[in-house]
């Protein structure tokens, strides 16, 4: 099984790098807007369309807001994925900046460098869109 762990730095405090992340209705307009262009939720399930067309069904596993942590997997996407299961973790490195833990484990292993390159992009994507959020102090529209 491929994992895959990227580690963000955010210039944001703990508490506003997690009401980003665990906004799960809100991916297109808080966390990835651009790479998203909407998100739909449909009981425990995420609908998330990008912006090139292609549209992912996730299961939200959980959420808990005790341990800082978002777990969700993609059950349906035009990416051939034998499995997927990803989560957010998020820390306090200081009053002022966030450690965001992306952890994705994937099958089958040759789809590495694909799931790898989505994921460097998102991650840049996530800080910006974060930071931006709070320098203007108010969530994206």
């Amino acid at each position: 099984m491929g994992t895959i762990r990227k580690e963000i730095m955010i210039e944001a405090n703990l508490e506003q790098v997690w009401d980003a992340v665990s906004d799960v209705g809100s991916v297109h307009r808080r966390f990835v807007p651009g790479y998203t262009v909407d998100t739909q939720l449909d009981g425990d399930n995420r609908i998330l369309t990008f912006a090139n067309g292609a549209v992912v069904r996730e299961l939200i596993v959980s959420v808990d807001d005790e341990a800082y942590r978002l777990a969700y997997a993609v059950i349906e996407g035009p990416m051939p994925l034998k499995h997927h299961h990803a989560s957010f973790q998020v820390f306090a490195e200081s009053s002022s900046h966030t450690r965001l833990v992306w952890i994705t484990d994937f099958l089958p292993d040759e789809r590495a460098a694909e799931v790898r390159t989505r994921i460097d992009r998102g991650a840049e994507v996530m800080k910006q869109t974060i930071e931006a959020e709070i320098k203007n102090g108010s969530p994206a529209s």
